[in-house]
């Protein structure tokens, strides 16, 4: 297709998309893939702005453009690696094409999820495409990050993040304030073995359709204080071993802690602090026997 052609590297010029009808003959996933790939989200919703043919044919309504950005932009995440050392920094779940990193805000994209020894990269940028539905193992065993900063989230097509950060021993700050989690399903294993983080703060976190949350915290051994005021249990059926291993738990900020549809509720505390027990023992009438 010569007057379509976006895996080149040329740059597209906007005046001429915007002019060019015979963008609107493309099919849409076919053509939002390759813009999207190419052009930054805001820059694609000038064309499609301009672009009454393509508009039409793909039948976006774009009067609000914030509510169609959050349905196709990118997610937005910031890394930082721990003193430069090697290793495994996010795993490719999809085809590498749907990710796009930068080190050192560099606007030269690599793919690639290693960091090489003698590196000095402080900072990782990764944009990941809306084609990707699940972050499931996105971090699994990536030791060599410090923190991380999901930046930007506008999509809620994400529908399970089992053992999102599973064993990310490094881990110490986790910013997820942009967290969208509308559509969840599973969160089982997610923060298991994060051994250093000392706080979480997920008030922000939408759970109602959560319905797997075993192991979601196991062996977070430094984990002081879970904040998470407006999580909803309502759906929770298996909260198996949850807190397993939180030994240095002393504060859980639970305001819905409805536990009336949970069924495996086994082994949710062990060699947590006492006090801990007690307190949501006495809270929750012994529901909580273990």
């Amino acid at each position: 297709m010569e007057y379509c052609d976006l895996d080149k590297k040329e740059k597209v010029e906007e005046k001429q998309i915007k002019s060019n009808d015979k963008f609107a003959e493309l099919k849409n996933d076919y053509f939002l893939q390759k813009l999207f790939n190419n052009l930054k989200w805001k820059k694609t919703l000038t064309i499609l702005k301009f672009n009454k043919s393509l508009k039409k044919r793909m039948n976006i309504n774009i009067n609000d453009y914030k509510e169609y950005s959050e349905k196709y932009s990118s997610i937005e995440i910031e890394i930082k690696p721990v003193n430069n050392e090697k290793g495994k920094f996010i795993n490719f779940e999809f085809d590498e094409e749907y990710y796009h990193i930068y080190f050192n805000n560099n606007e030269e994209e690599t793919k690639r999820n290693r960091i090489k020894e003698g590196e000095h990269i402080t900072i990782i940028k990764i944009i990941i495409d809306y084609q990707v539905k699940s972050f499931e193992k996105l971090f699994h065993m990536c030791n060599c990050i410090e923190s991380i900063y999901f930046k930007k989230f506008y999509r809620n097509n994400i529908t399970s993040m089992h053992d999102m950060f599973f064993e990310c021993e490094s881990l110490k700050e986790l910013n997820l304030d942009n967290f969208n989690t509308s559509n969840v399903i599973d969160m089982s294993w997610m923060f298991k073995g994060c051994s250093s983080l000392e706080e979480l703060n997920l008030n922000n976190f939408n759970t109602n359709r959560v319905t797997d949350m075993s192991y979601m915290f196991f062996e977070c051994k430094s984990l002081k204080k879970i904040n998470f005021n407006n999580f909803n249990f309502n759906n929770a059926i298996n909260m198996h071993a949850m807190f397993y291993w939180c030994k240095s738990l002393r504060e859980l900020n639970i305001n819905n802690f409805d536990i009336n549809n949970t069924i495996d509720m086994n082994d949710m505390f062990p060699h947590c602090p006492k006090e801990l027990i007690m307190n949501l023992k006495s809270q929750y009438q012994n529901k909580i026997e273990k």
